[in-house]
């Protein structure tokens, strides 16, 4: 038998496993000779590791923590100058298998009997079979969510579609162009859109929302709150005729505040389902109780519009749950050197992306913000008009909020992209104006986004490499103040417009998502895979998928391509009839037994 060592080291502080216990564990395996605690990113004296393991005779070593590959490339060559064979130094990885969550200490010590055994964790850990219902909630109408859907249904099965706002598209539907190819995002997605709604294995829950699953994988029962629409969505033809007569006016979410909407509404002209809807928060009718207006169900001509609808809850049975629930962008407003809020010509992204597409408020002309006259309210606010001036320089700010342990640490891999998408937006339409891009790193990764970026620096843009200190208003000018690490100096440019790369973060109510469906969520908040590498669409709730950017940050290829994998994963358990169970109902000593047997095995 070989004799093994077993060495335990942590590369992050926020671990939930109790290390001394986790070494009482491996000491009383059966293999086990020697178990050492390394601490908190221990320095390896790699002679002094090579005499331990030569005094001890060691056959193997298992190296074990959070992130152990960090410590491997030591250990490896202490391994081979104490004359072993470096292909016995294994990894017992706790990040990579899920040993994150309340139960940590139990799970770390399974990943660590694998290890010894020389099993890997996943071929052991594999849930007990269960029985699947066929038919599928997708939680999310964004493109995730859409394609999921699409996969699943044109293989003849049902599925529920829950979209927590009016319409389905998510963000993309607010995007302009795509990039690198600079496709128009519209041309893409609303085909799809309109194939959902039309699809007759899709039900269509939009102005919805998840509030309760019961059951166990295979069989869950989920409550759904549908709130009232107060609009009939099929008579509604989206003639308009109650929104010109609706006298309330409020910021339009979907415009990204740039400009108003009425408080009976349809999200974008070319929403799905189309048909109009009612903001309780704003509706006169609403928040009177009955008392008051009324006017756009009165000028109605379809008469489908009825504001006493109220709310109601019903419940769906499904064998499958997709995640398909989104992101939102970090609150720009926290990032407060950049003057978001204070001056009204610094957007973030989202703002720049309607304010440029041809459906916005602006038709895609690129403005400065105006000051106008809100007459209702009778107060002075800044808007995106039209007829507003043109910017004569234009500055777009990388990573705002993104790779900042003061804000998200994590890389939100778009923004780098989308920003060279803006730059080239500018100098498409503002041919006269200067751009300016301030970066840190170029995180061109994907296909064809190395030559975009080389192409827009061709077009004219400014590219600067170096961190953007703050913007400032110097005699009524914007003016970005930074460094150029290039150039070896700081700098200062006028800005008649500032664009904020903003990161993206998890979309609102995935914390009380994630309890109600015993998901786990990774340190950044985003709904955790079952296995990064192994099995990225599957989760440790049995079957429960994730698709998109709930997941983690990804593009939209990217995020199409995780869609159309789960919709694989979905249809292969309906088709063969079993799914896994949830991967904490296997014990300790089950995945024990089953690593023992499969080691034996392989002798």
């Amino acid at each position: 038998m070989a004799r093994v060592g077993v060495f335990i080291g942590q590369y992050h502080s926020d671990s939930r496993i109790v290390f001394d216990a986790l070494a009482s564990y491996a000491a009383n395996l059966r293999a086990v000779e020697k178990v050492r605690l390394l601490g908190l990113r221990p320095k390896v004296d790699v002679k002094a590791l090579a005499d331990e393991i030569r005094r001890e005779r060691l056959d193997r070593i298992v190296l074990a923590g959070d992130s152990p590959g960090y410590f491997k490339p030591a250990f490896t060559r202490a391994f081979e100058l104490a004359g072993g064979d470096p292909s016995e130094v294994r990894l017992a990885s706790f990040r990579e298998h899920g040993a994150g969550l309340a139960d940590a200490t139990e799970r770390a010590k399974a990943i660590l009997a694998c290890a010894v055994h020389g099993v890997p964790y996943p071929l052991v850990a594999v849930p007990r079979p269960t029985t699947v219902h066929p038919a599928t909630l997708v939680i999310g109408g964004g493109v995730a969510g859409i394609q999921a859907s699409l996969e699943i249904a044109d293989a003849g099965k049902k599925v529920y579609l829950v979209e927590r706002s009016g319409t389905i598209g998510g963000h993309m539907a607010m995007f302009d162009k795509t990039f690198p190819t600079l496709d128009c995002a519209a041309c893409i997605l609303t085909p799809k859109m309109v194939a959902v709604h039309d699809h007759e294995m899709i039900e269509l829950l939009t102005n919805s929302e998840v509030t309760r699953v019961t059951g166990s994988p295979g069989a869950f029962k989920v409550q759904v709150l549908r709130r009232a629409r107060r609009v009939d969505e099929a008579s509604c033809v989206a003639c308009n005729a109650c929104t010109e007569i609706c006298p309330i006016s409020v910021w339009s979410e979907f415009d990204a505040n740039l400009t108003h909407r009425k408080a009976i509404y349809i999200p974008f002209p070319q929403a799905v389902p189309s048909a109009y809807l009612v903001d309780p928060a704003a509706c006169t009718w609403v928040q009177s109780g009955g008392t008051k207006c009324g006017a756009c169900a009165k000028k109605c001509p379809k008469g489908c519009i009825n504001l006493d609808e109220q709310d109601r809850s019903v419940e769906i049975e499904v064998g499958n749950i997709v995640l398909a629930t989104g992101y939102e962008m970090l609150d720009a407003h926290r990032v407060e050197q950049y003057g978001y809020g204070k001056y009204p010509n610094v957007l973030t992204s989202i703002e720049f992306e309607r304010m440029t597409n041809a459906s916005g408020p602006t038709g895609g002309k690129i403005v400065t913000k105006t000051k106008e006259l809100n007459r209702r309210l009778k107060v002075e606010e800044w808007v995106a008009n039209p007829q507003g001036p043109p910017p004569r320089s234009v500055a777009i700010i990388h990573c705002v909020g993104s790779r900042d342990p003061k804000y998200n640490a994590y890389c939100s891999r778009v923004c780098c992209m989308y920003s060279l998408k803006f730059a080239h937006l500018v100098r498409e339409k503002l041919p006269d104006a200067a751009c300016y891009e301030f970066y840190i790193d170029m995180r061109a990764f994907g296909k064809g986004y190395e030559e975009f970026m080389e192409r827009i620096k061709a077009e004219g843009a400014h590219v600067v490499r170096g961190r953007t200190a703050q913007v400032v208003e110097v005699d009524g000018q914007l003016v970005v103040k930074g460094e150029d690490i290039v150039q070896d100096r700081l700098v200062q440019h006028p800005a008649d417009l500032v664009i904020l790369a903003v990161g993206v973060v998890p979309a609102q109510g995935t914390v009380e998502l994630a309890k109600a469906l015993g998901v786990p969520r990774d340190a950044d908040g985003f709904f955790s895979e079952l296995n990064y590498n192994g099995d990225p669409t599957y989760t440790e709730r049995g079957g429960i998928y994730v698709a998109g950017m709930c997941q983690a940050p990804k593009d939209i290829p990217d995020t199409v391509a995780q869609a159309s994998a789960v919709g694989a994963g979905v249809l292969r358990s309906i088709s063969t009839g079993h799914g896994m169970g949830n991967l904490d109902s296997l014990t300790l000593s089950e995945i024990e037994e089953r690593a023992a047997r499969s080691q034996a095995a392989e002798r």
